[in-house]
């Protein structure tokens, strides 16, 4: 799959005005290669939907997921756009704040959040936890009322809506880990209201990743509804509504509903509640995208070391392995590859695996390739879930991150060295 911003010019794979080639010269191989314009662009999508329904400052808010994709240049980019973030962990939170990004924008998602990371976030005053359990809320009171201070909260309410993708990237079934029962919900409402040191500010929704259709989307929105006018009634009144993230991005021939075409239908049917229900009330409307940013923002880029051609398999074996790319593995994900000097070499089908000793290593199968030893390839729509579920596996050191823009690139991370795997490590005496 590619993206405008990753285009071929003159016989050669580019990342906006750069040849992929000279990156992998000045930096080596494996690299991540992102697109700061296609960033940008990925981002003002939601923000410039959200501002063409009269959504500006403070009617709305975008909370980049942290998780697709951590590195701190990518945040101190999205902060700069007014990007707010959608957080898992205090580590998360540590990131965001050394980006430059606002914690009053941050919500902290997660089924299993710790004592120490929850005074983390109360002392740097986040907009707001996603609780997702009742032992979760006394907790957040103990800890809060311990600081003297008073937790924002909304409850990550599970709609148990399908949201017909891989099932370990589906999160809105009731046999999933995440969130509070729909049925659960309203009196889970009820406990976080009567705890002294909470404040309900709003509701949480978030049914899974990889979403082409809108249509699961605006089911879990009608629900969440029903469930916002029981509240009311009770005389819980919410101040927002995040809907959450999950819409996909194209690998292949995938065809995702547009992020203004998803915004424009779920904007009207919050107007019309609103207008029926609530005499045009203002609702914070907040959103979680992460892959639907940078998913296609980024390349993993390789080098073939082996072709070993057998009776029923060719296999071409490069740099890159599971450890850098873990999705095909995890989710058997399909990736495109593309050659960066494509040759006039006899084509083959061939199998991209890495050097890892795992049979499970393999970033690509039965791909038409027409390559040699020293070739490069890119693996495409690598930019999200690839450096931040990497590992270090077979004592690896974890790829460099690049970030290009224009004809211009930076280094804005430097690929580990063995000795700095094993520095935290000790002999007992």
């Amino acid at each position: 799959m590619n993206t405008p911003h990753f285009h071929y010019r003159d016989g050669e794979l580019f990342a906006e005005g750069v040849a992929l080639s000279t990156i992998a010269k000045a930096f080596g191989t494996p690299s991540y290669v992102y697109s700061r314009a296609s960033l940008t662009e990925n981002f003002l999508a939601y923000d410039q939907a959200c501002r063409a329904h009269g959504r500006g400052e403070g009617s709305a808010l975008i909370c980049y997921a942290v998780k697709s994709n951590a590195n701190i240049a990518v945040l101190n980019l999205l902060s700069k756009l007014g990007s707010g973030f959608d957080i898992v962990s205090g580590g998360e939170l540590q990131r965001v704040i050394a980006a430059g990004g606002n914690p009053h924008k941050v919500i902290f998602s997660g089924v299993g959040k710790t004592r120490d990371e929850m005074q983390l976030a109360l002392s740097h005053d986040i907009l707001c936890f996603n609780v997702e359990s009742i032992p979760e809320l006394h907790r957040l009171n103990e800890v809060a009322l311990s600081m003297g201070k008073r937790a924002r909260v909304s409850l990550r309410v599970n709609p148990d809506v399908d949201a017909k993708t891989h099932p370990y990237i589906s999160t809105g079934l009731k046999d999933n880990k995440f969130g509070i029962a729909f049925e659960d919900a309203l009196p889970t409402y009820r406990v976080a209201a009567s705890l002294p040191n909470l404040e309900v500010t709003g509701i949480d929704c978030h049914i899974g990743s990889q979403l082409l259709d809108d249509a699961p989307l605006l089911e879990a929105l009608d629900k969440i509804i029903e469930l916002v006018d029981q509240l009311a009634s009770e005389g819980i009144a919410l101040h927002h509504l995040d809907i959450g993230g999950g819409i996909g991005i194209c690998y292949d021939q995938e065809k995702p509903v547009a992020v203004g075409d998803y915004l424009a239908r779920l904007f009207a049917r919050i107007d019309r509640w609103r207008a029926e229900k609530y005499d045009n009330k203002p609702l914070t409307i907040m959103f979680e995208p992460g892959r639907s940013i940078v998913g296609n923002a980024g390349v993993l880029l390789t080098e073939v070391h082996y072709l070993k051609h057998g009776s029923s398999k060719n296999f071409a074996v490069v740099d890159a392995a599971m450890n850098d790319l873990m999705r095909p593995a995890m989710y058997e994900a399909w990736h495109g590859v593309q050659v960066v000097r494509p040759q006039s070499h006899d084509s083959h089908i061939y199998d991209v695996v890495g050097p890892v000793c795992e049979s499970g290593d393999w970033l690509a199968r039965e791909r038409a390739l027409a390559i040699a030893p020293g070739d490069l390839l890119a693996i495409m729509s690598a930019g999200a879930y690839g450096m931040t579920m990497a590992s270090n596996y077979n004592t690896r050191g974890r790829a460099a991150e690049i970030l290009v823009d224009g004809d211009q690139f930076s280094l804005i991370r430097r690929r580990e060295t063995a000795a700095e795997l094993f520095a935290l490590e000790s002999i007992p005496t």
